[in-house]
């Protein structure tokens, strides 16, 4: 009776075959696939590498002659050269604004912070925070073009000038930014402070680097700084095959004093409201799973490295020449601000208080499929950031868990 029942309950439990079985069943159609993916990542040939560029405010792919600080430069030691001058003519118009970063763009940054875009809902991605910091997240999908990002950002016991500094340092950016393998300034306006700057970011090595030209300014209304960057068009900086040139890219922010999140009522901290899309190439909803996935990690990573610069200026390092650039802004009229906060309230853009489990449900089938493609892609194109690799491989992780 003892062996009968022994039988009884072997017999009751799954087989290795039909683990197997079950296992051959689930795996097919990621197999399948994954053969397709091949198939169209082979196949498949993006045509925008080749397209042409305008000759849009890029004047001189030839470095500036920065030379070194004097002892009787008025500002801090840091003296500007005759061609920084050339250069600055080179990037104004007849009318004193800047070609590659101009009063538009101002605009429009001002239009996202103060909810006047009249763009989709944002969605809530995130609300997280250490003793040092807060982070709060939002995306949304516009009709046209890649996801776009919104955060807001407090950093406790920080000033705006600080911040707004370390954000511009590419020198010391290296140290905390892993991913950043070259950085140039390849024209600035000392007038204006617009800078024309030369970015290499470092991808896995299967994959191709990316190249950035990129246009940044910065405007200043009291201790607020609205700092524009945005990826601009600059023939005299040829594309290559590897990095692979991004030519949408958009990652902008207001930089402004506010109260502490210990509720003392003091304007100890600094928040930065983030706004950023850029289109590598990489399917939308795909990206969208490995940002979600990888953003804590990235957002924890700067936080430490502006711990890291608030001590290195604090012991009396001598400022970069990109973080100087940065102090030189564009003053901006208070009643132009104020213009633009009397539109109409209709406009407003509205902030999605749901979470995005509901959106969801078919993230499994999504990820066999979709990420079946863009591997098979990546083989010929490289396609890939960090964030995303890592945060694809931990959703699959998770899946495999369950199994």
């Amino acid at each position: 009776m003892a062996l009968v029942e022994a039988l009884q309950r072997i017999l009751e439990r799954p087989t290795m075959m039909g683990v197997c079985t079950e296992m051959m069943m689930f795996l097919s159609p990621i197999w399948v696939a994954f053969l397709v993916g091949v198939m169209v990542g082979w196949a498949w040939k993006p045509n925008w590498p080749n397209l042409r560029e305008d000759n849009l405010g890029c004047s001189s792919s030839k470095p500036l002659d920065l030379s070194s600080p004097s002892d009787d430069s008025p500002e801090k030691g840091i003296s500007i050269s005759p061609s920084g001058f050339d250069a600055c003519r080179a990037l104004e118009s007849d009318e004193g604004n800047s070609n590659v970063i101009s009063e538009e763009d101002l605009e429009h940054l001002c239009q996202l912070v103060e909810m006047k875009d009249v763009g989709p809902t944002w969605i809530e991605m995130m609300d997280r925070s250490t003793p040092t910091m807060y982070h709060k997240a939002w995306r949304r999908d516009p009709k046209t073009g890649p996801p776009q990002y919104r955060s807001s950002t407090i950093f406790e016991n920080a000033t705006p000038e600080m911040v707004r500094d370390f954000f511009w340092d590419d020198e010391f950016r290296s140290k905390w930014d892993d991913m950043l393998a070259y950085s140039k300034t390849l024209e600035e306006c000392p007038t204006t402070g617009t800078m024309l700057v030369h970015w290499v970011r470092k991808f896995p090595f299967f994959c191709k680097d990316r190249e950035y030209i990129i246009g940044r300014r910065i405007w200043e209304l009291g201790r607020l700084y609205y700092c524009i960057t945005k990826g601009v068009p600059c023939p005299s900086v040829p594309r290559h095959d590897k990095p692979r040139r991004v030519d949408l890219y958009y990652s902008s922010w207001c930089v402004r004093p506010v109260e502490s999140t210990s509720g003392d009522g003091q304007l100890t901290a600094c928040e930065v409201l983030l706004f950023h899309h850029e289109d590598m190439g990489i399917p939308w909803e795909l990206a969208k799973i490995g940002v979600k996935k990888g953003l804590w990690g990235t957002v924890k990573k700067i936080d430490t490295g502006f711990r890291a610069y608030q001590k290195e200026r604090a012991s009396g390092a001598p400022l970069s020449r990109p973080a100087f650039m940065a102090s030189i802004n564009t003053k901006i009229n208070p009643d132009y601000m104020r213009s633009l906060g009397e539109a109409d309230d209709s406009l407003e853009t509205q902030l999605g208080t749901s979470s995005e489990k509901q959106q969801g449900r078919n993230i499994r089938k999504l990820l066999i499929i979709g990420g079946a493609i863009i591997f098979a892609c990546t083989l010929d194109h490289g396609l890939l950031t960090k964030t995303l690799i890592f945060g694809v491989a931990r959703r699959f992780a998770n899946v495999g868990k369950r199994l």
